[in-house]
């Protein structure tokens, strides 16, 4: 099956409103397998948009739409549509009524051009929309059938899941699971480890680039959900072998999540010492629940002083070495965890931007320290400058990564590890 996107509206078109609609519904598609040729953002032109959707009929089986169900003059999707498609609308008094009780539960007076909302396929039938106000339609002839949706992108996303994702899916008899590995690395890094088993076609694989990891989706397709789970759990194998510890996690929100669950399995605790990052380590634990177990101490020693005053780190390793340098990552992390008695400290120390690099010290050189018992391990980045806030992300995954692979017992790729007692000209580096 090949299908095309159409989203309507001219705020679409002026650059108003980002389209993350096309984007989400084109990754949708494509775990579905089904083909994406064509995606079109129209305005809200009834000639345009007319011409466009009988050259999408004659292209393609399959039409989304987002966008243009509203009740104003200017909402053109549902009319067009129905004529391209010679099925007439009907008033629907359901609709009708879900209409007037959310105006009555709001306190707003409901106009008649509301009841344009109402209006639905004769031949076709609707699509409840449960976040809005504005149903959707879906139309369907012998070679193609539409799916129109609201363009608020919670409401699209809903009604695709709820209600055009099962009709799909019932067309081509199957059901259809995800799961999504969270890797550590950069896209073209991962891609060239794993570049076959992306081109595979039940499971299919997909990657997708973050700020310093990124998502693999395995999507398989067959008889019945658990056959399905199956299959992407089989597959998923042939990834962890290629990845080994890059892979820090399967279907979690984010590093974080992992981070404070390894330490809540092994009743460890961690603190933070952030300078460049100014406490972005800190509240990225702080917004998993119940962090509070693993996380009492967050210091943001930003300048030299509090360098010295909170985590003790003497004046004359930051006046000798520089204040971003590796004897200073080591005596954070160590200050931090003798100062706040957790079982993990991580620390961060470096250049943003976008002023103060040197030829000598370029911008996004970083320097990440973790201590624990009486070791401490300190790595060096040179993430190089593409703004101020990719050098603060991309640190801060590294500073979680760092906690995660003490936590769970695991190396630490290209850190070097030191005795606590080392002096600070042998940590140099």
């Amino acid at each position: 099956m090949e299908a095309e996107i159409i989203c309507v509206g001219t705020e679409l078109l002026l650059g108003d409103i980002v389209n993350t609609n096309a984007q989400y519904l084109s990754q949708q598609l494509a775990m579905l397998g089904i083909s994406v040729m064509h995606q079109h953002v129209v305005g809200d032109n009834a000639h345009r948009l007319r011409e466009l959707v009988r050259q999408a009929m004659q292209r393609s089986q399959l039409l989304i739409f987002s966008g243009g169900l509203g009740p104003t003059a200017d909402d053109l999707t549902k009319e067009t549509v129905a004529q391209a498609f010679g099925d007439p609308l009907h008033f629907d008094e359901e609709e009708w009524a879900k209409i007037t009780a959310h105006f009555a539960r709001t306190h707003r007076p409901i106009t008649e051009n509301n009841r344009k909302q109402a209006m639905v396929p004769t031949h076709g039938h609707k699509l409840v929309n449960d976040r809005g106000t504005a149903p959707g339609c879906w139309f369907e002839n012998e070679t193609c059938c539409a799916a129109l949706m609201p363009g608020v992108p919670h409401e699209m996303k809903a009604m695709w899941q709820l209600q055009v994702l099962p009709v799909l899916l019932k067309k081509q008899n199957c059901a259809l699971h995800s799961m999504t590995l969270r890797v550590l690395g950069g896209e073209s890094q991962i891609e060239s480890q794993v570049s076959d088993l992306l081109a595979n076609a039940n499971p299919t694989a997909a990657i997708y680039c973050k700020t310093g990891e990124c998502e693999i989706r395995i999507t398989a397709k067959a008889a019945d959900d658990a056959a399905a789970q199956a299959m992407c759990r089989d597959y998923s194998k042939n990834f962890y072998s290629r990845l080994g510890t890059s892979i820090y996690d399967a279907d979690v929100p984010g590093l974080e999540y992992t981070v404070v669950h390894a330490l809540q399995q092994r009743g460890l605790t961690v603190a933070t010492a952030e300078s460049l990052t100014g406490g972005t380590v800190a509240q990225r634990l702080t917004a998993v629940p119940g962090a509070s177990s693993v996380l009492g101490f967050g210091y943001v020693t930003y300048s030299e002083k509090a360098k010295q005053q909170l985590l003790g780190v003497p004046a004359e390793i930051i006046e000798r070495y520089n204040v971003v340098s590796a004897p200073v990552a080591a005596r954070m992390a160590l200050g931090a965890k003798q100062a706040s008695g957790a079982d993990i400290a991580v620390s961060l120390t470096g250049l943003a931007g976008p002023d103060g690099g040197t030829e000598q010290l370029p911008l996004g050189t970083v320097y990440v320290g973790a201590a624990m018992g009486n070791r401490v391990w300190v790595k060096h980045l040179t993430l190089g400058y593409r703004g101020r806030e990719i050098v603060r992300q991309r640190s801060a995954v590294q500073a979680l990564d760092m906690v995660r692979r003490l936590a769970l017992g695991l190396e630490i790729p290209e850190a070097r590890c030191f005795a606590a007692d080392t002096p600070a000209q042998e940590q140099v580096f």
